[in-house]
């Protein structure tokens, strides 16, 4: 039986752009975890804690839903040990392979995403850590404002191309330049 390719980042060899106001960028091929059931937030980031798994996020996906992302990939002791933690609350589904998050940041990130969603993302309205399920054009992310004007899209692994390179278009539309592609270090 022939081996099977190596697995390669779907955004691998994209370029970071980068411009005074606007940055886009792949994030690195971490883990995400959907998180469903009878939890909260503070419970889910208290796990992660308690898991020794602190440098992962926790964002809202919907009614008693949530996305735990981090950019390392974790060991199926790491995730059985999440899994074990949330047991008889919540129950979790390893999305790492099927999604991609890319990160848009910089005093015009707003802008370049308003090309794209209708979510008003003015800070009043969509502050930090808020996340919407929402269209791009005509592809469904997760939008997410982590912090000040950085936001973090989550998108389907087969769309992730093509909505790469609409940000890209964007982001030189709004000053930005190639300066570089990502160090993919095997994540």
């Amino acid at each position: 039986m022939p081996d099977l390719p190596a697995p390669k980042p779907v955004l691998a060899g994209k370029p970071v752009l980068q411009g005074d106001t606007i940055r886009l960028a792949a994030l690195p091929e971490g883990h995400l975890l959907h998180v469903m059931g009878a939890t909260t937030s503070e419970e889910i980031a208290n796990h992660l804690l308690a898991v020794n798994l602190k440098e992962s996020t926790v964002r809202p996906a919907g009614y008693r839903q949530w996305f735990v992302a981090g950019n390392h990939q974790l060991s199926e002791s790491q995730r059985q040990a999440l899994a074990d933690a949330l047991s008889g609350g919540a129950f979790i589904s390893d999305q790492s392979h099927g999604r991609i998050r890319i990160h848009v940041s910089g005093s015009q990130a707003a802008a370049l995403l308003n090309k794209g969603t209708a979510v008003d993302l003015h800070p009043l309205n969509f502050p930090e850590g808020n996340s919407a399920m929402t269209l791009f054009g005509h592809i469904s992310i997760q939008l997410t404002r982590t912090v000040g004007q950085d936001f973090e899209l989550i998108v389907l692994r087969s769309f992730a191309q093509s909505l790469y390179e609409e940000l890209e278009a964007l982001a030189l539309s709004l000053g930005g330049s190639k300066v570089g592609n990502p160090v993919w270090n095997g994540a």
